[in-house]
């Protein structure tokens, strides 16, 4: 199965589903202002398909990992998720709003499906002296699909209205299917996977991240992180107002961010035993730190460093935080390990973006000073546990 299934089909499929889902968010925004005509009813969609994933994805990583087929489970995923879209573009106009709402709730529990539940599928798709430079490369499927997605949106509804960059998304994320759906099967049953309920399994997978110190160490500073990652995209378009003198230019910096985390990821693949994966973490989120400060300065030039600096950190943080779940965690968690970080960095940029909105009608430089102390605190969370850990069995319990 394993020479049956080549990476760059893993890698096609996860690109097109990322790229899809990075699109869907401003597709979203879009449609909901030109249908609603409301920005508050924009950006609740928005709001409602990725507030729910904090509770999708370890609900949905225990299912993974108890699947003998996770591709079919992945693939079905990607179904509901993209004829959930479908469904709230339909509705828009025509349902009330709170049930378009609703809908995008009940469709952002399978968000983390494209992203922590794909990438823990990929120990079956390469032989484990691969996989190092595997992780890299599928790290970099976010910076593509990061930079594509949003540009798609914005392109296509500027082409073709608002409404069909939602469909386009539909049609990115159904690209994916074959790509999910022939996934290696699983080799052989977790052991107790057909004794242990549900609950069991997420208690289980609660208590290995808790537990097993190095997990901890890199949940805790990838969530910090994103906070500060959060606050920063809530900043882009006053960025782009007052120091490239238009908001719509804050999608530039976006860009910019996205290349230099591409770059920096294709670095990453060409030499991946250069630096440990757990150093990465915690340096990225210092190199993020410096990036928000300097993004302050307030000149164009400057600002657009700052943010291709920021990328620089963010994109090997992700593909060293790949690197130690893969290391860390069992294989029968693995799907949830991923799903539920996936989660918590989701709720983490949530919580980022929302506290940014008070606080940067105070002081724009001020905000980016507090976004910078943000992923400070980030990078000395990853001290805050010790490094030592304690013998864990396979089935991940200490």
């Amino acid at each position: 199965m394993r020479k049956r299934y080549s990476l760059h089909f893993y890698l096609a499929g996860s690109v097109a589903a990322r790229a899809g889902d990075e699109m869907s968010g401003p597709a979203l925004m879009l449609a909901g202002f030109a249908l609603a005509g409301s920005t508050v009813e924009a950006s609740s969609l928005l709001a409602g398909i990725t507030i729910s994933a904090a509770v999708g994805g370890p609900v949905l990583g225990v299912l993974l990992d108890r699947a003998g087929r996770p591709g079919r489970l992945l693939a079905g995923a990607l179904v509901l998720y993209a004829a959930g879209l479908g469904v709230i573009l339909v509705g828009l106009g025509r349902l009330p709003f709170a049930v378009t709402i609703l809908i995008a709730v009940v469709t952002g529990l399978l968000g983390p499906a494209l992203s922590g539940g794909w990438t823990a599928q990929l120990p079956r798709v390469v032989l484990g002296d691969h996989l190092p430079r595997a992780n890299a490369l599928d790290a970099m499927t976010f910076s593509v699909a990061s930079l594509a997605g949003p540009a798609l949106a914005g392109g296509v509804a500027e082409v073709l209205g608002a409404p069909s960059a939602v469909v386009v998304s539909v049609v990115l994320i159904t690209l994916a299917l074959p790509a999910a759906w022939m996934l290696p099967a699983r080799t052989c049953r977790a052991r107790g996977a057909q004794t242990t309920s549900v609950i069991s399994d997420l208690a289980a997978g609660m208590r290995l991240i808790a537990r097993r110190r190095a997990l901890a160490r890199v949940t805790l500073t990838s969530t910090v992180s994103c906070i500060a990652q959060g606050m920063l995209m809530a900043y882009i378009p006053l960025l782009g107002e007052r120091v490239l003198g238009g908001a719509g230019r804050g999608a530039v910096l976006l860009s910019c961010a996205a290349i230099s985390a591409l770059v920096a990821n294709a670095v990453l693949a060409r030499f991946p035993r250069s630096v440990t994966p757990d150093a990465i973490i915690w340096a990225s989120a210092l190199v993020q730190a410096a990036a928000l400060a300097l993004a302050a300065w307030g000149q164009p030039v400057v600002l657009i460093v700052a943010v291709l600096v920021a990328g620089i950190g963010e994109g090997p943080q992700l593909a060293a935080l790949f690197a130690v779940r893969h290391r860390e965690a069992p294989d029968h968690l693995r799907g949830q390990i991923f799903t539920t970080g996936a989660s918590l960095k989701i709720t983490g940029f949530a919580l980022g973006a929302a506290v940014a909105g008070p606080v940067v009608t105070w002081s724009l430089p001020g905000a980016l000073a507090l976004a910078a102390s943000v992923a400070v605190l980030a990078a000395l969370a990853f001290f805050v546990i010790p490094s030592a850990t304690p013998t864990v069995s396979p089935d991940g319990q200490p």
